[in-house]
C-alpha cells in the first residue's frame, strides 16, 4: 500500500512514478488518497490502511510540515495491525523536524521496518539521530533526457522551480542584472508555477533593474516541454535558501548543462564542487556570477563537470531504482 498525495497534476508525481515502478516489478499496489480536503485525506488514507490489512507493506510518503501528521497517524494505525510500514522522506527541512518534535518523530522513524532517503543528506541526518535508513534516490527515465555537448557556452541563464520564497527567485534576478555587466547578452529563462506570490515580486525587481528585454517567465511547463526549453539555453542556476536533492539539479543535469546552485541543505551531497557543478554560499549574488563567469571562460573544463553530472545521474535511472526497491521489498 503506498499512502501520500495521489492528487491529479499534469507531471507525474513521485508517488505515480512509483507506483508505476513497483507495478512493474510484479507488486500489486493499493494507492491513498486523492481526497483534496486535508481531513478527507486523513480519514480516506487510514481506512485504506483498515480496509487493506493483509498489505505486506506500508509506504509512507514523509514530510517536514502538516503532513508529517499524516505519516504519524498512518503508522501507528500500521503498529496496531502489525503492518511493516516504510516512511520515504521527503523535503530539506525533516532534520527541523527531528529537532522541533522529537518524540512524535521517533514514534514514525524508530518503529519503521526501514527509512528510505532519496539524498545522502537526509541519509546522513537521520542515521545520526539512530533510525535505520537506506539510500535510494528518486527515479528518473534516463533515456528521456538527451545529453548536449555544450562546446561553446552562452551566457543564456535557466531557473527551474516553482516561485516560492525558500528557493529565492529574486536572486536568479539579481544575478542576470550583475552578469549582464560583464555580457550585455546576458539573458534568463525562469520556468514554474507561482506558488506563494513571489511571481510578483520577482517582475517587479526586474522591471526595476530594466530587465524585461533579458528575462522571460514562461509559467507552468510539462516535464516534455521544458526538456526541450532547456536545449536553448547553456547555464542552470539553483537559488534556493532551503533544499533537499532538487529533481529540477538531476534532469538538468542529465541534460548536459553545467550547474551552479547555492550550498544549502542536501545539495552539497549532490553536487560534489568544482567535479560535477559549483557551490556558492545561498543569497550570495556575486559569487554565483563569478562562478558562472568562470564557467562562460572555461566551457572545456564546464564540459568536463557536465559530464561527469551525467555519469552520476545515471545512477537514478528508473532501472536501477527498480532493482533497489525490489530487494527492499522482496
Amino acid at each position: 500500500m503506498y499512502i501520500g498525495n495521489n492528487l491529479k497534476t499534469t507531471n507525474p508525481t513521485t508517488l505515480v512514478l512509483m507506483c508505476d515502478l513497483l507495478k512493474k516489478a510484479g507488486f500489486k499496489v493499493w494507492v491513498y488518497s486523492s481526497k483534496k480536503n486535508i481531513f478527507l485525506r486523513l480519514i480516506s488514507m487510514c481506512w485504506g490502511v483498515l480496509k487493506n490489512d493483509n498489505a505486506n507493506y506500508i509506504l509512507i510518503d514523509t514530510y517536514s510540515t502538516f503532513n508529517f501528521y499524516y505519516a504519524l497517524v498512518v503508522s501507528q494505525i500500521a503498529r496496531l495491525l502489525a503492518i511493516p510500514y516504510i516512511p520515504i522522506l521527503h523535503g530539506g527541512n525533516l532534520p527541523n523536524r527531528l529537532k522541533k518534535t522529537p518524540k512524535l518523530a521517533a514514534m514514525v522513524f524508530k518503529n519503521a521496518d526501514v527509512n528510505i532517503a532519496p539524498s545522502k543528506y537526509l541519509l546522513n541526518e537521520f542515521q545520526q539521530k539512530g533510525f535505520k535508513t537506506q539510500f535510494i534516490p528518486n527515479a528518473i527515465q534516463i533515456n528521456n533526457y538527451p545529453f548536449t555537448t555544450r562546446a561553446v557556452l552562452r551566457p543564456k541563464l535557466l531557473w527551474v522551480r516553482a516561485f516560492d520564497k525558500i528557493y529565492n527567485p529574486q536572486l536568479a534576478v539579481l544575478v542576470l542584472a550583475k552578469l549582464k555587466l560583464r555580457f550585455p547578452n546576458a539573458c534568463l529563462c525562469m520556468i514554474g508555477p507561482d506558488k506563494d506570490g513571489s511571481l510578483e515580486d520577482v517582475k517587479k525587481l526586474a522591471k526595476d533593474l530594466n530587465l524585461e528585454d533579458a528575462l522571460v517567465f514562461t509559467g507552468y511547463l510539462s516535464k516534455e516541454n521544458w526538456i526541450a526549453k532547456a536545449a536553448e539555453f547553456d547555464l542552470f542556476i539553483n537559488t534556493t535558501n532551503i533544499d533537499n536533492t532538487p529533481v529540477s539539479i538531476v534532469e538538468a543535469m542529465a541534460l548536459g548543462l553545467p550547474v551552479v546552485s547555492t550550498n544549502v541543505g542536501g545539495i552539497p551531497y549532490l553536487i560534489e564542487d568544482t567535479v560535477n557543478g559549483l557551490l556558492v554560499e545561498k543569497d550570495d549574488a556575486d559569487q554565483m556570477v563569478k562562478q558562472l563567469i568562470s564557467l562562460l571562460e572555461a566551457p572545456i573544463k564546464a564540459l568536463e563537470m557536465s559530464q561527469n553530472a551525467r555519469k552520476m545521474v545515471e545512477n537514478f535511472d528508473v532501472a536501477i531504482v527498480q532493482q533497489q526497491w525490489e530487494q527492499i521489498l522482496k
